[in-house]
């Protein structure tokens, strides 16, 4: 199946491949944001991931590089990490992606981005390190992607890639990012023909968000997790169906079709990134992970020091917390025939359990959030062992996930 990973051999006539080349824009995109200090709440930067793929089994592994260990978001189905879609180093150092079809040429079409990822998380200490890497990588590797990248030092930037160049676009730089920010989906700006990429409506969109977030000074990880990564709005069609007033008729209920909103049906994780204050604490990254579709997960902390991931993060086969989180969202989406499977009942998302589904997320994310922080606040005054890192990520993963089971007891 095609996903961002890139499509493989399956060019034999022309019009299949220009079918399969928009097929994948349009079906598998992500949506990103790197943000600077300068734009974040409290001075760090930031950097966010909505992965879209049709690998709905995403799990977290702890991984040794050549020179740096890391810890990485991957298709459950690779078992040893050989392909990385976001990840945090013990420098500091975070990486992610999103596809970009438009950057591509005949026969590339980034069937290495997510080697090129892993080798980066296991070599990179910093941006610079980065960019020798992604000098040292032109014309060598498949690469077509805009690489979102942080790092220890207050570096926040995106390098729009294709398999002969990249330029970069840095947060810092008032030319391309007046207010400290950045953000992309499947489409490059470099792009010879940017026509042949997708997700200009989930841009509009994500650009209004973070514009409004960073005017009202709140874009921090909550915001991101909370507002940006979850939302459901279609902006051509001014459709917000978190606010907009249900029927009295339950056997009538409201649907949306989440084909080009932030939140979609083939979203299948999160990643937020919250940088280090200095490359002397960098141990202070944090790599935040929701596992499942935002709409049906709660987000949790961890940190490369641990030296492992959560075990509900994670597992032989499939990570448990996102075993969880399918099976709550199948209920968000009970008609699977054909394009039904795009729709969400809205109705029942907003009345689950009379509150709905999100408050009671929300409820569960915001206590995970305030312990992660309070914790941080603790270890920027004394850098803690690893193994204090390792029970504290694991106690409160497990947490998290005995609290989903509780809030939502008739999902087995």
């Amino acid at each position: 199946m095609p996903n961002e990973h890139g499509i493989k051999n399956r060019r034999s006539v022309v019009f299949a491949g220009i079918f399969m080349l928009f097929s994948v824009s349009a079906l598998f995109p992500c949506t990103l944001a790197v943000i600077s200090g300068k734009a974040a709440r409290n001075g760090r930067a930031l950097m966010w991931k909505n992965r879209d793929t049709d690998k709905i089994d995403n799990k977290t592994l702890y991984i040794q590089g050549p020179k740096y260990a890391f810890i990485a978001l991957v298709d459950a189905e690779d078992e040893k990490g050989d392909e990385a879609w976001g990840g945090l180093n013990s420098e500091g150092f975070a990486i992610m992606n999103s596809q970009t079809d438009d950057q591509g040429l005949p026969g590339k079409d980034g069937a290495d981005n997510g080697q090129f990822m892993k080798r980066a998380l296991g070599e990179c200490a910093n941006m610079a390190d980065f960019e020798a890497l992604m000098e040292r990588s032109k014309g060598a590797l498949d690469l077509t992607a805009n690489f979102g990248v942080i790092d220890a030092e207050g570096n926040a930037c995106f390098f729009e890639t294709s398999p002969a160049n990249f330029v970069k676009f840095d947060a810092k730089d008032p030319r391309v990012a007046p207010f400290g920010y950045l953000v992309r989906t499947n489409y490059g700006f470099t792009s010879p023909d940017n026509l042949r990429g997708g997700g200009y409506i989930r841009f509009e969109r994500i650009s209004h968000i973070i514009q409004s977030g960073y005017g009202q000074g709140r874009i921090d990880a909550k915001f991101i997790l909370q507002e940006a990564s979850r939302d459901l709005a279609h902006e051509k069609l001014h459709s917000y169906p978190l606010t907009r007033e249900l029927p009295e008729d339950p056997a009538s209920p409201v649907y949306v079709n989440t084909n080009d909103t932030i939140n979609r049906n083939s979203s299948v994780s999160v990643i937020v990134f919250e940088a280090a204050p200095s490359r002397d604490k960098a141990y202070l990254a944090t790599m935040w992970v929701s596992l499942g579709q935002p709409v049906s997960s709660v987000a949790v902390p961890m940190w490369p020091q641990a030296g492992r991931v959560p075990s509900v993060t994670t597992g032989p086969a499939t990570a448990p917390l996102n075993d969880f989180t399918k099976r709550l969202v199948g209920t968000l989406y009970p008609d699977q025939r054909g394009r039904m499977k795009q729709y969400l009942n809205v109705n029942r998302l907003r009345t689950c359990g009379g509150e709905g589904v999100l408050k009671k997320l929300f409820r569960i994310e915001d206590q995970a959030l305030e312990r992660a922080w309070t914790k941080l606040a603790a270890w920027e005054k004394a850098k803690p062992m690893p193994a204090e890192v390792a029970d504290f990520q694991e106690k409160l993963a497990a947490w998290v996930y005995e609290s989903l089971k509780a809030a939502f007891p008739d999902i087995r």
